[in-house]
């Protein structure tokens, strides 16, 4: 409607030109009343492109000064003696009204169009125009205001409609997504839990073992993320599954895995499944050289971003501090002790470890460095012998 509305006006506009340069060019009030209807108009819409949407005010001001005094003084000082002369300004009007259907309330919207057809009407008789010009013109100006009216409800009554189907149709994916976790869900805990107390109920296999009570402690660690799943009420998302097939892959080669989700934003499936991949190398190290059996996985938003740490209490080993390529292509050297120095470094260097390919060096900087490299993210790196390792993964970075 605001372009609707501009393109109504330009109308008026152009026809006032035409009629000043033809038959009023040697007056000057024409003239002046031209330069301030286009200026009232460029307000209007430089307003509207700042607002996205026509400002009451400037409507305002052009119903008042365009569409009540312009005919007055077109009258008083114009020489607009006759209706042919003060037809272009009167014409103004009806572009008037049809911006205050689009900018105003009812009841403002009122308003405006009793203050123009008074003007309006007051303006014909003055210049003793034929009742048929007066009716027609009068019947123009209050009509481009219902019309505008009535474009304006039912567009914005199809955007409510439109909204409205948009939240159903995301309301029924959410339940399909809803019920594909449940599903998921329900067969990992055939294949897991349920198998596992089955064959114990049965008497096949002997429950003090040590490879059963890890297998025992394993999916009770899946069962109990699955109780906080639930407990903190979170819908599934691409980023938490791809973790937890993370998690649940480490756990079937022997490592415990204590992870822990919160506030998860919402990102493309290909960040989750770098991060993911990213958080399966790092697992796969604790696993091979940290000498536990046991690591920590925290997954949670800060800022708007992602971060995820992979934390382990074994071994660990030396970090030598290097400047490395960051996600925005530039290179820069660091020196620091710990990821407050990364941190430092302003987001376009990721620390990085140089580390022996026995500790895991390799797979540290093909797999998880390249891989946030690759999707604008970074991996922090702390560890020191006999702390423990500890790896940040954010994006972005």
């Amino acid at each position: 409607m605001v372009i609707a509305t501009a393109l109504y006006r330009g109308s008026h506009l152009v026809a006032g030109g035409s009629v000043v340069t033809q038959h009023q060019r040697d007056r000057p009030f024409p003239w002046l009343a031209l330069v301030a209807a286009i200026a009232a108009t460029a307000l209007i819409w430089f307003m509207a492109a700042r607002h996205r949407r026509l400002v009451s005010w400037a409507v305002g001001l052009d119903v008042l000064v365009i569409g009540c005094l312009l005919p007055f003084g077109a009258y008083a000082w114009g020489g607009a003696r006759t209706q042919e002369s003060i037809a272009w300004v009167m014409l103004l009007g009806g572009s008037a009204s049809a911006m205050a259907a689009v900018a105003f309330g009812a009841r403002l919207l009122a308003v405006a169009v009793v203050l123009l057809v008074a003007t309006h009407l007051a303006g014909y008789l003055l210049v003793e125009a034929d009742a048929s010009v007066t009716g027609a013109h009068l019947n123009a100006l209050v009509f481009s205001a219902v019309v505008s009216w009535v474009l304006t409800w039912y567009l914005c009554r199809q955007g409510e409609q439109v909204d409205a189907a948009n939240r159903r149709a995301l309301d029924a994916e959410a339940q399909r997504a809803r019920f594909a976790e449940r599903v998921t869900h329900h067969n990992a805990l055939h294949d897991t839990v349920l198998a596992t107390l089955t064959a114990i109920a049965r008497g096949g296999v002997d429950a003090n073992t040590p490879m059963m009570r890890e297998r025992c402690a394993r999916e009770a660690a899946y069962l109990r993320r699955l109780v906080e799943e639930a407990d903190d009420r979170e819908h599934a998302s691409e980023v938490r599954a791809a973790l937890e097939e993370s998690v649940r892959a480490a756990e079937a080669l022997g490592l415990r895995v204590t992870a822990r989700y919160h506030a998860l934003p919402a990102v493309p499936g290909e960040i989750a499944l770098t991060m993911a991949r990213a958080a399966t190398e790092a697992l796969n190290n604790v696993r091979r050289h940290a000498g536990t059996g046991h690591a920590f996985l925290t997954a949670a938003g800060d800022s708007g971003r992602l971060v995820v740490t992979v934390v382990d209490r074994g071994r660990g080993f030396a970090v030598e501090s290097a400047g490395r390529q960051g996600a925005s292509g530039s290179a820069g050297a660091e020196a620091s002790g710990g990821p407050a120095g990364a941190e430092a470094s302003g987001g376009s260097v990721v620390r990085a470890a140089s580390v022996p390919p026995a500790t895991g060096g390799i797979g540290l900087d093909r797999c998880v460095y390249a891989r946030m490299r690759g999707v604008g993210g970074r991996a922090l790196v702390d560890s020191a012998p006999g702390e423990g390792v500890r790896v940040e993964l954010r994006w972005p970075g």
